[in-house]
């Protein structure tokens, strides 16, 4: 390896710091608790040309590998002649950003001696954009909130009066959202400064031949992984539970050598609530599923992320048209890995997960007092909630966790910190992990109450309560999911609804798939599962072959 290969190697390291340094800026300056608790956000170093050289590992496949598109959009939308030492660009258009509009993205141009040489670009969750709020029940993209196109923030450093003030006036949470945008902005200055300061310390004045060597490094490796996957077509199906009508997901996967494609024909059109999911992050999530099976060693950017190519037809719900409603686009989009996986199983066996919970059980909550007389503010609650992960060829599922998401779950005392609820209980469910020689991960049970003068209204966008996560080679499916009061009053999965003063919303989390047949399990994991309330005797009995 020649000397300007092996100082193009460290830097690239160094850049990983750089980009992490710069989410963590965001992490601890953030207003938003599905920021700075959960970590809902990405953060990443592009060149010139708007190509993603490096991600910080802080952050969801979602945002990142979305952004990674996003970023060309700001350059060509804004121009290289106006582009200007101290700007600062922001958008939250699903088409051009990262899928709905509670996602902010602010990307910062670099300069270096007065030429422009790259950017830095980062995407937030934010609790309001105003509209109906975070829930899937508009039928237009109008009605769920405000849509701040490409703009500059600032520019040649003066932020923009008439934005902030617009943002103030359509949001229902102003210092929140106008909080977590100079949030952005502050952690890609952050960056822009240690990336400064690596760049004195190598003596280099602009990104272009590093940029190269890592993309084209990145390419090469990911090509290659391909290549060793068997060549040939996969096909497969799955039906999820859409909100007024089943939604089928096809996929067909065609291997060719070092070629990979990813067709999504065939799969529900649109709906017209905000269940639908623009490209952008149908491509995302289904790169981010074959990229963990097949190159998971490859440092995710630009180069890694071109080889897979992913289609989906115009006007399907995981390519809905503008002006599709798409606030809960994470719902389909959660869900595309397990159906990618399905497929890319028939070609690598004893590779991929069963299928999981898959998509967040993401709960906002509007709590209003239940006297308007008596003067108690209005509140707005979000909270993240994860069910089981899929057992693995060799492993359990992992339980209450975020997969393909891997966002954090919000701590019970910040949610609490927030607004007039009070979690009552968060635990594992017992016995909602599918059978399997290795077990399918455990979802949660949930209770939220409002407290004292409160009622809330919550907005509901959970899925596998109709239809669970399977099992792979053998192994059961997990449990379904549950939206209830504690009283055993059943409640819709999706949409907007009360729960008065004195009521208590129970949440009871989907289970994920076993994998291989039960009956092979290792009987002291059956014991052990038993004993710590994982499975319950019956299912002990009935689907392992154990007695007690």
């Amino acid at each position: 390896m020649s000397s300007t290969a092996i100082d193009h190697q460290i830097m690239w390291s160094r850049l990983i710091a750089v980009v992490e340094e710069q989410a963590t800026t965001l992490v601890r300056t953030a207003f938003s608790t599905s920021v700075r608790e959960a970590g809902d956000l990405s953060a990443g170093l592009f060149d010139q040309q708007g190509r993603m050289m490096a991600q910080a590992v802080t952050g969801t496949p979602g945002h990142v590998n979305a952004m990674a598109e996003s970023v060309t959009h700001f350059a060509d939308r804004i121009g290289p002649q106006n582009t200007f030492e101290g700007d600062v660009f922001i958008t939250n258009d699903p088409w051009l950003g990262t899928g709905h509009l509670h996602d902010i993205t602010v990307v910062t141009p670099v300069f270096r001696k007065n030429l422009h040489i790259g950017y830095f670009a980062c995407t937030a969750h934010v609790v309001d954009i105003g509209g109906r709020g975070f829930g899937p029940d508009a039928n237009e993209v109008y009605e769920e909130g405000l849509l701040i196109p490409i703009t500059k923030f600032a520019e040649r450093g003066d932020v923009k009066p008439l934005l902030i003030e617009l943002i103030r006036a359509n949001v229902r949470t102003p210092d929140q959202t106008v909080g977590d945008m100079y949030s952005l902005a502050a952690c890609n200055e952050a960056g822009n400064r240690r990336l400064q300061a690596m760049m004195d310390e190598f003596n280099i004045d602009d990104l272009q031949s590093l940029s190269n060597f890592v993309i084209e490094i990145s390419r090469k490796a990911t090509l290659e992984a391909i290549s060793k996957v068997p060549s040939g077509t996969y096909h497969e199906t799955m039906q999820v539970d859409g909100y007024d009508a089943p939604v089928h997901m096809e996929v067909i996967l065609t291997v060719d050598g070092d070629v990979l494609t990813a067709d999504f024909t065939g799969t529900s059109g649109m709906s017209r609530f905000g269940v639908n999911c623009p490209e952008v992050y149908t491509r995302a999530y289904a790169c981010y599923a074959l990229k963990c099976a097949i190159a998971p060693q490859v440092p995710n950017n630009t180069g890694s992320l071109e080889p897979f190519r992913i289609t989906a037809p115009e006007g399907c719900i995981l390519a809905a048209k503008r002006p599709a409603p798409v606030s809960v686009r994470h719902v389909m989009g959660h869900l595309v890995p397990d159906v990618v996986l399905g497929a890319l199983d028939k070609a690598m066996p004893d590779t991929v997960p069963a299928e999981g919970a898959s998509a967040l059980w993401n709960i906002q909550i509007s709590a209003r007092a239940s006297d308007p007389a008596s003067g108690l503010p209005n509140c707005e609650v979000l909270m993240f909630n994860s069910g089981g992960t899929g057992a693995r060829p060799a492993h359990d599922g992992l339980s209450a966790t975020a997969f393909p998401s891997g966002v954090s779950t919000m701590s019970v005392e910040a949610t609490e910190h927030v607004g007039p609820i009070t979690v009552w209980r968060k635990d594992l469910r017992e016995g909602s992990g599918g059978a399997g020689a290795f077990r399918g991960g455990l979802g949660q049970i949930i209770e939220i109450e409002p407290r004292d003068g409160y009622n809330f209204y919550f907005n509901a966008m959970f899925d596998r309560v109709e239809n669970p996560a399977r099992g792979r080679d053998g192994g059961l499916p997990g449990q379904r999911g549950m939206v209830e009061l504690a009283d055993g009053t059943r409640l819709l999965s999706k949409g907007r609804q009360l729960v008065k003063n004195g009521q208590r919303l129970r949440l009871s989390l989907p289970g994920g798939g076993g994998y291989g047949d039960p009956k092979t399990r290792d009987r002291e994991a059956v014991a052990a599962d038993l004993a710590a309330g994982y499975i319950t005797a019956d299912q002990a009995k009935t689907d392992y072959g154990f007695e007690t």
